[in-house]
């Protein structure tokens, strides 16, 4: 958490609430959680207009007049826009203040997010070098790679689909989600597959996070949006948090158990264990 369809629902949030919006000041009480250094960022980004807000995978590109600043939330970091008045809170950790006198406040408990502040010339090779996937969309995400890439991996499918190489935004929510919409155990190889398999992953990857952005995304524990509403997709999850309870295919009881440190989702009838 959060994963593609959270980080796109913030990210719709913030082009509503800042886009337009110039920066008086910048206050970061958690410098290390600045990669590129905390003092130079408070320093260049006043003045600076917030133009556009973008997403690559699980990263929030917000864009200046002259810069870029890359924000990944990992574990439980959000955004909060306040019109006048910051209330008191340990676990915010960024400020930015605007000319109007409104603020958005990074809040993260864990203190795992991160920020980084790049030239726009510079955002190519960044995610160049982060070996990301496509967009988990019908006109990036082709299959015929999908399956190239499956074929040549020994690695659990569900650690495979994590790592962000075959395709972007999904986490543990969304894996296991995908993989019991198309009927495949978490422990089997990527290249142990058959091609109606990878073709309904590979369908059920786009519909899941489509459906994840659609429902604003699931608050499990922390999530909320920029505009501190929860989302409505743990609602919609079939097979996620479930545990001990009936599939809705098949009526046998799902459980969960751990897989490279994660914990696991499935229905032991539909997704056979290989």
């Amino acid at each position: 958490m959060p994963e593609l369809p959270e980080v796109e629902t913030v990210r719709k949030g913030l082009e509503k609430l800042v886009v337009g919006k110039r920066i008086q000041k910048v206050e970061i009480t958690y410098p290390r959680m600045v990669l590129t250094g905390a003092d130079s960022l408070c320093e260049v980004l006043v003045g600076q207009e917030i133009c556009e807000v973008k997403r690559r995978g699980k990263y929030l590109l917000i864009y200046l007049t002259d810069f870029v600043l890359i924000s990944h939330l990992r574990m439980e970091g959000k955004y909060n826009y306040f019109p006048d008045q910051v209330p008191e809170n340990k676990h915010f950790h960024a400020f930015f203040t605007f000319t109007d006198g409104s603020h958005l406040v990074y809040q993260d408990v864990r203190k795992f997010g991160t920020l980084e502040l790049l030239t726009k010339e510079q955002v190519g090779d960044y995610f160049l070098s982060k070996k990301l996937g496509p967009e988990p969309t019908t006109e990036d995400f082709d299959y015929e790679c999908f399956a190239v890439q499956l074929a040549k991996s020994k690695k659990p499918i569900k650690a495979h689909l994590l790592d962000q190489t075959l395709v972007v935004g999904l986490g543990n929510i969304y894996v296991d989600e995908a993989l019991f919409q198309a009927g495949i155990h978490p422990a089997r190889t990527s290249q142990s597959l058959s091609t109606k398999e990878s073709k309904a992953l590979h369908q059920a990857i786009i519909a899941v996070l489509q459906l994840g952005v659609e429902k604003g995304g699931s608050t499990i524990r922390t999530y909320k949006n920029a505009l501190g509403m929860d989302g409505t997709m743990q609602d919609y999850l079939q097979v996620y948090g479930k545990q001990g309870q009936e599939c809705p295919r098949c009526q046998a009881e799902m459980m969960k158990f751990q897989l490279s440190g994660r914990g696991t989702h499935i229905c032991p009838k539909c997704q056979v264990a290989p």
